[in-house]
């Protein structure tokens, strides 16, 4: 299982995808809206079958019934929200997970169409329901469908790592979806990932 992606949640995508074409040295590739849900993504690659997701409000869509996912309503800056990891079978690594004490919730139905018109479908636990402020990542299974990061821009993705007050504990549930993550005591739970962008590194929060 590896990381599938990340997120990084904004009030204004507009304004954080051309900050972000600045750091970078490319331009985030349109990635499609989420019906319902009152969002839409830009995309970079981060090398094979990973990548970043800028996700913010959709000006084009009607608010949606519920809360924007992501916390994307009550954010005033952009910051890292989360990460996903890629698995196959997931209804399977939810049951083993659960066995082990850490439930990532009920894996759901998923789709949106590219900018193309392609319908893309996926599985994924709720993103919500990741423990530990979110450190935790949730799960996604693209099953036979084309993975999105296939053609995007790509930069390298030098580091991911967190800061947790109880990091032992946050390791315990991460080893129970399979993954790790660089772990070190902290106040507050952050999730840091550093770009290679034009001038320099480029960290994110």
């Amino acid at each position: 299982m590896i990381l599938d992606h990340l997120v990084y949640a904004t009030p204004d995508l507009d304004a954080t995808v051309a900050e972000l074409e600045r750091l970078l040295g490319v331009r985030p590739a349109e990635g499609g809206r989420h019906p319902g849900f009152g969002t839409r993504n830009r995309l970079v690659g981060l090398g094979g079958r990973s990548y970043l997701e800028i996700v913010g409000p959709d000006p084009e869509q009607e608010d949606p019934a519920g809360p924007r996912p992501f916390g994307i309503d009550g954010l005033r800056a952009a910051g890292l929200a989360g990460w996903a990891l890629a698995v196959e079978d997931i209804d399977a690594v939810t049951a083993r997970a659960r066995e082990q004490g850490y439930d990532p919730g009920d894996p759901q139905d998923m789709s949106r169409r590219t900018p193309s018109g392609e319908l893309l479908s996926w599985r994924l636990t709720p993103p919500d329901r990741a423990g530990h402020g979110r450190l935790v990542p949730f799960l996604i299974d693209w099953g036979s469908a084309r993975h999105p990061a296939d053609g995007l821009p790509v930069v390298e993705l030098v580091s991911v790592s967190a800061v947790h007050p109880d990091p032992e504990a946050v390791r315990r549930d991460l080893a129970a979806v399979g993954t790790r993550l660089d772990l070190a005591e902290g106040r507050r739970p952050t999730l840091t990932v550093v770009l290679s962008g034009r001038p320099g590194p480029v960290t994110l929060t």
